[in-house]
């Protein structure tokens, strides 16, 4: 069926490019609730030769859910080639993915959990200017990790964390990437936009310095086959006033250690293409048709925001919703804008690892 405009159903991933996917995925499972694997699959990416040194790259990757509701995670894993860290300490503000976003039902719940698990846990419950309650993290592996408090929520559960609720992005120029972030992924809404020197960011290595904070959120509701279970997304841009920003991934590869993308789920991506284009932010990769990846199968592109930071867009087409009967769906065969039932959505819960 023809799209005339792309849909975005919300964030279906973050990257995560790390040492060993199985190590990280466990940590993520027992401390945030990933526990939902929708594929694992060990190839080579053969199509992101711009970002990999013009050649195909083998790795192993895990994309994995909370079944709460919010985006899940890609752990993403190089077999051929030992990923590299940035050889410099990133700070707030610089240039690109710096902080995950977790939504919580429960901040305060959400940290004494995390606390008990012995997860190091920076600064104490703050709020931020949009009034939320919020604190941070780091994982075990060097990534930042932000629990803020979420209000859309797929299921109920004994767990008081969800999944992905967004990211914070470095920019060097806020006026600048505004038209992207609000043209093409709808973040059209802006929540707060402040000028200063932030409290609750003193935690974070750069944090003292001012700088210019954008949060911004979607009025559109989403629509498309995952809508219900992705649930609602924020983005937050932060431009540093008193440094020149460094590009987090400068002299390294997609897929090196820290977050490597932001992925939407998106029905039409024949439309998103005219779009961008349009907009000037033409695709840098596209698979064009549908590319399998094991269990799952879909087309998938990416866009470059205006310093570089990589936004993937995934159509999906095919998943497995219980792999163990061989329950696989086509999304093809469904109404583009309808969301899938929610005892269907719920089904992937069933492929749950403890």
């Amino acid at each position: 069926m023809t799209i005339g405009k792309p849909l975005i159903a919300g964030i279906q991933q973050i990257g995560i490019g790390n040492l060993c996917a199985h190590t990280t995925w466990r940590w993520y499972r027992e401390h945030l609730g990933f526990d939902v694997p929708v594929f694992e699959e060990a190839a080579e990416a053969k199509l992101m030769l711009p970002y990999t040194g013009g050649k195909p790259r083998s790795r192993h990757a895990i994309l994995a859910l909370n079944m709460r509701g919010g985006g899940g995670l890609e752990i993403w894993q190089y077999t051929c080639r030992t990923p590299q860290a940035a050889d410099f300490q990133p700070l707030v503000g610089d240039l690109g993915i710096f902080i995950l976003k977790i939504k919580s039902s429960d901040v305060a719940a959400t940290h004494q959990f995390l606390v008990k698990k012995d997860a190091e846990i920076l600064g104490e419950i703050t709020v931020n200017p949009a009034g939320q309650q919020h604190f941070f993290l780091n994982d075990p592996f060097g990534n930042l990790i932000e629990v803020v408090e979420g209000n859309s929520w797929f299921s109920l559960g004994k767990r008081t964390m969800g999944g992905v609720y967004g990211c914070t992005i470095g920019v060097s120029d806020i006026e600048k990437s505004l038209p992207f972030y609000k043209k093409i992924l709808g973040c059209d809404t802006v929540v707060f936009d402040e000028n200063d020197s932030f409290d609750d960011l003193d935690c974070l290595p750069g944090g003292e310095s001012p700088v210019r904070r954008v949060l911004l959120r979607h009025s559109k509701p989403n629509r498309g086959a995952f809508s219900k279970l992705l649930g609602d997304y924020e983005i937050e841009l932060v431009e540093v006033k008193d440094r020149v920003p460094r590009k987090i991934f400068k002299d390294r590869y997609w897929g090196d250690l820290g977050y490597i993308h932001l992925c939407f789920d998106i029905t039409g991506m024949a439309a998103m293409k005219e779009q961008c284009q349009a907009a000037g932010y033409p695709f840098t990769v596209d698979s064009d048709n549908s590319f399998d990846m094991g269990e799952a199968a879909g087309r998938f592109s990416y866009v470059e925001d205006p310093d570089g930071t990589l936004v993937e867009f995934v159509e999906t087409h095919k998943l497995p919703l219980l792999k163990k009967i061989g329950w696989y769906l086509d999304l093809r065969k469904r109404p583009p804008d309808k969301s899938l039932p929610t005892w269907m959505l719920k089904a992937l819960g069933l492929n749950r690892v403890k």
